[in-house]
């Protein structure tokens, strides 16, 4: 029996939970029932997601996009199509722009598009015509990682639209071995956060609410794991604060494991959110979850049991939270424990890649008795 084709299209390899996951699944995908590869639009620029692939012998092919609409992307595509003759093509955040056009004219059966965020926030005006085209129309299946994205997605393009849901999942025993926190009363309790510098992670909320918390427990450091455009306003903000000795721009890491094997807690402050990597790793490594109640979270965080849920917006709320963790080390152990026996079981990239791998296959057998 001949192997399935699958082809992930991307916009590129920078650091981010749509190209992590994207790199983790060429890894985890059934090697003797599929063959699977990747396209980044962009060219290849160095970065530590492009080097990880290649040093592991993953697939990718690097097209030659320039920045902004560059409609000579569909034409690579379509060349590449051609060439690589996929029985699948799978695209990723506005990658399906460039690529639906050549699926449809090669004629490439199996269609699909992950949506990594909630669908409203994850497309600007000329996304929205071409998904609800696509999902409609073009014979091509949206793919949500929770069902409050999935709810999104049907609550924009149209209830009754057919959507699969496959969970993220992540690499669990990279994080495992991380340990459990110390219960050393005298130390400084570090509190982590990983994610880029953007209006939807909100770090100005969380600056806020470690202000709030540092008063009553000076003994705390929050690292900043990441980087984007906000960055420079964030120091600035830090820097007026005068919390430079307490929070610590660590920029963008590859050794975020380490870590998290250092840290007493995650924080994640987002406005809005689909499936978070960075949660799941959080629990999986062991550490109790501090975050807002958006998006797909209250799915995968059990408040009171695996970590704490706060509305989002009021820094006080998650300011108390990050309090009653800091002062509660056997509830940080209990909280980190029962979080990662839930990541361990339920958000394995194995039973991701599973999961899609069934999805490609069932998609295939339909288009066969059409």
């Amino acid at each position: 029996m001949s192997r399935l084709r699958v082809l992930h299209v991307i916009p590129d390899l920078v650091p981010g939970g749509a190209q992590r996951l994207v790199v983790d699944l060429l890894e985890a995908f059934d090697r003797e029932r599929f063959e699977v590869a990747a396209v980044s639009l962009y060219a290849e620029s160095g970065k530590p997601l492009e080097r990880e692939a290649r040093d592991k012998r993953l697939p990718v092919y690097y097209l030659n996009k320039h920045r902004g609409l560059d409609l000579g992307v569909a034409p690579q595509l379509y060349r590449l199509f051609r060439a690589y003759r996929p029985d699948v093509v799978h695209t990723h955040r506005y990658a399906l722009r460039y690529a639906l056009p050549p699926t449809i004219l090669c004629r490439i059966r199996g269609r699909v598009h992950t949506l990594h965020n909630l669908a409203q926030r994850e497309v600007d005006w000329m996304g929205k015509p071409i998904r609800w085209l696509a999902f409609r129309w073009g014979s091509l299946l949206p793919v949500c990682l929770c069902q409050e994205t999935a709810r999104s997605a049907q609550t924009l393009y149209g209830y009754g639209m057919r959507v699969a849901v496959v969970h993220n999942g992540i690499p669990t025993a990279r994080f495992v071995s991380a340990g459990t926190p110390t219960s050393d009363q005298q130390r400084d309790i570090t509190i982590l956060h990983v994610g880029r510098f953007s209006p939807q992670k909100n770090h100005r909320l969380l600056i806020q609410a470690f202000e709030v918390a540092s008063k009553e427990l000076p003994g705390i450091q929050l690292w900043l794991v990441g980087d984007g455009h906000l960055r420079v306003p964030t120091e600035e903000l830090v820097s007026s604060c005068r919390m430079q000795r307490r929070i610590l721009f660590l920029g963008e890491r590859t050794d975020v494991p380490a870590l998290l094997s250092e840290s007493d807690m995650f924080v994640l402050s987002s406005d809005y959110e689909g499936m978070p990597l960075s949660v799941l790793e959080a629990m999986a490594a062991g550490r109790p979850v501090v975050s807002t109640n958006v998006g797909g979270i209250p799915e995968i965080v059990d408040d009171g049991v695996t970590g704490l849920l706060v509305p989002p917006g009021e820094p006080q709320a998650l300011a108390q939270a990050i309090l009653l963790l800091a002062r509660n080390p056997e509830l940080r152990c209990q909280m980190g424990q029962a979080g990662q026996r839930v990541a361990i079981e339920c958000y394995d990239i194995a039973q991701t890649a599973r999961g899609y791998e069934a999805l490609y296959l069932k998609l295939m057998s339909d288009r066969e008795k059409a």
